[in-house]
């Protein structure tokens, strides 16, 4: 890699604000260090799901991957609003092959439901589902709701997926802003202090890409790679919704939802096939770590694991 490249790629990612916003892609884009775009036919014949699929990255996500040729399986709780989404993007690619499935991804049994009507193979799965509650919710299983949303849910399913995901590869839609919170392995469901949504959100984030090492041993026998990036800062009706305060300050400098989408269809698609279990954004690996308050070591990762693998009754492997 050139050196004065990397240098400015990792500058604009340790800063923050530029790498974050539309500026990142904008400037690394023009780097010799930027990786060369799948090609258009990447995914012709291959089969994705992504949940959460209806709106915001979800639905630019959908299009990237359709726009290279793959089937895409809309994974969504209102399957009206995913009708709605396929029709539009039908419209741009004619040509696209669509399904529609309901599963609420925080639900462990409707998971399981899911996961048994699966009766094809899968070659990528994006685990795009994600929510910021106001105040501390519980799943039907009683589990704090972004941890069931975005960790325990994501991994029953892949793990219930491995069968049908052989040589696939398994996309973890994180959030940069887990680098501000350490693991909780002491307190997973958030019953300890004041709720903090964003804080709340933070913390599964970070979850996911500490058991990213756990869960490429586990799944790598099969083939299955899995990934986790995030997509900097993004213009979506999450971000609408939940952070009115950021979205009025940084709105002019916010990536569009296809921009924050393009590491996760870049990972999809690219050949040859990116390395397994790393934490990635603008299709480079970053650190998962940045702050020595939030080091994580092997035995606080393997106390998360081992209540994962409680709460979803996942055999060791």
């Amino acid at each position: 890699m050139p050196p004065l490249a990397s240098l400015l790629d990792t500058v604009l990612d340790r800063t923050v604000v530029p790498g974050y916003t539309r500026l990142g892609p904008a400037v690394r884009r023009h780097l010799p260090t930027w990786p060369a775009d799948p090609e258009p036919d990447a995914l012709a014949g291959a089969r994705a799901l992504v949940t959460g699929a209806s709106s915001g990255l979800g639905i630019a996500t959908v299009e990237g991957l359709a726009a290279l040729g793959a089937e895409v399986v809309l994974v969504v709780r209102d399957t009206d609003k995913a009708a709605r989404v396929v029709r539009e993007v039908q419209e741009r690619h004619p040509l696209a092959r669509f399904d529609v499935q309901r599963c609420d991804v925080a639900d462990l049994d409707d998971v399981r439901r899911f996961a048994a009507s699966v009766d094809a193979d899968v070659d990528v799965l994006v685990h795009n589902a994600g929510a910021m509650p106001p105040e501390r919710t519980e799943s039907p299983q009683g589990h704090e709701q972004t941890m069931a949303l975005h960790v325990l849910g994501p991994v029953l399913m892949t793990d219930l997926l491995a069968a049908h995901l052989r040589g696939g590869r398994v996309v973890l839609v994180s959030s940069g802003g887990m680098y501000a919170q350490r693991l909780r392995d002491d307190d997973p469901e958030y019953l300890d202090g004041d709720y903090s949504p964003t804080t709340a959100y933070a913390r599964s984030k970070r979850a996911q890409v500490e058991l990213l090492p756990i869960l490429q041993r586990r799944w790598e026998p099969a083939g299955v790679a899995v990934h986790a990036m995030h997509p900097g800062w993004a213009d979506t009706p999450g971000v609408q919704d939940s952070l009115p305060t950021f979205r009025r300050v940084t709105g002019p400098l916010l990536r569009d939802a296809a921009g924050g989408a393009d590491t996760t269809i870049w990972l999809a698609a690219s050949q040859p096939a990116p390395a397994g279990g790393l934490f990635w954004h603008d299709r480079r690996p970053r650190p998962t770590q940045l702050l020595p308050s939030t080091r994580t070591g092997e035995s606080e990762r393997q106390r998360m694991w081992s209540w994962v693998q409680s709460q979803t009754g996942l055999v060791a492997g």
